[in-house]
């Protein structure tokens, strides 16, 4: 038997689709992952999510989505889908050697920002180690930190954090930056801003939390302590897609490709996406809840008209 619709990962995206969804009495079944929740699970209190004055933190916040979710009926597996068939409707979806068969599929898989995966920084993220300016910026008000990286990201994250920080020290691995001339040229004439040249980090210092970096020049190869109140890692994210690759078009970087204006369409029609799977510009918690809403009417729709 087909489902309705098959929800594929969770985090805001997923688990507003799945509200939508199951108010709509299409009995979506969600298969949210082994790592369920989304990239707010790594972050600790979020402050600009609509409805929490006080704030909220992440993982909390996914567990009342998630509730609200299951309240309507969601039925909820945490398991990881494997393989994907959209050449012919019922689409196929597999989760291991378990196939299961859909009349209308939302992807909300989400990206993951990519670390530098040295000492020190699994340990210290949401304790002055962070992937996102936009979201913990403000934390930071009058402190002294870092962005690493040499993309348009990073200096985007560099000249928004200086609306907080006192100071902010870019550690770039080469000799110039590869990011667009005009952000380059903004950034380098920001009186707050600074560049360390030819470095990269080796290890990230702190207990409890970030209070310096151990960086080497990659020239000299000489190895020093920078102190920091706060480090942005800035080298991009990585749309979690493969297992669409094949079957659903997505850009250079592996971003799904949606169709229209304001349609959560991918390029198989009874596809749709959610959230930062799709979303290389915004990627905010409350865009991707938006996109989840979008995808869910966008699905009941579409399959009102077959």
């Amino acid at each position: 038997m087909s489902e309705r619709v098959i929800i594929i990962g969770s985090g805001p995206a997923g688990l507003t689709a799945a509200i939508y969804a199951a108010r709509a009495n299409l009995a979506p079944l969600m298969f949210e992952g082994s790592q369920a929740g989304g990239q707010l699970m790594l972050t600790t209190e979020v402050e600009n999510f609509p409805g929490f004055p006080d704030g909220i933190l992440g993982p909390e916040l996914m567990d009342h989505m998630r509730k609200q979710a299951e309240r309507f009926e969601t039925r909820i597996q945490t398991a990881d889908v494997t393989r994907v068939e959209f050449g012919e409707r019922p689409f196929k979806v597999w989760v291991g050697a378990d196939e299961y068969l859909a009349e209308s599929v939302i992807i909300s898989t989400g990206a993951s920002a990519r670390w530098l995966n040295v000492p020190g920084e699994e340990k210290l993220r949401g304790r002055g180690v962070s992937a996102c300016a936009t979201c913990d910026g403000f934390f930071f008000r009058d402190r002294k930190i870092v962005v690493v990286g040499g993309g348009d990201s990073a200096m985007e994250e560099a000249m928004f954090l200086t609306k907080f920080a006192s100071k902010v020290t870019i550690i770039h691995r080469r000799n110039e930056f590869r990011a667009s001339a005009i952000m380059v040229k903004r950034a380098l004439e920001h009186p707050k801003i600074e560049v360390v040249w030819d470095t990269v980090v080796e290890a990230m210092l702190g207990e409890d939390e970030i209070t310096g970096l151990s960086i080497r020049n990659v020239k000299t190869d000489e190895v020093s302590t920078m102190p920091t109140e706060g480090v942005f890692v800035a080298i991009g994210h990585t749309p979690n897609t493969e297992i669409f690759r094949g079957q659903l078009d997505m850009d250079e970087v592996g971003y799904l490709t949606l169709q229209g204006d304001g349609s959560t369409a991918t390029s198989v029609e009874g596809v749709f996406a959610a959230g930062d799977v799709a979303d290389s510009t915004y990627r905010q918690a409350i865009t991707a809840a938006g996109t989840g809403c979008q995808a869910a009417i966008d699905a009941e729709r579409w399959l009102d008209q077959e």
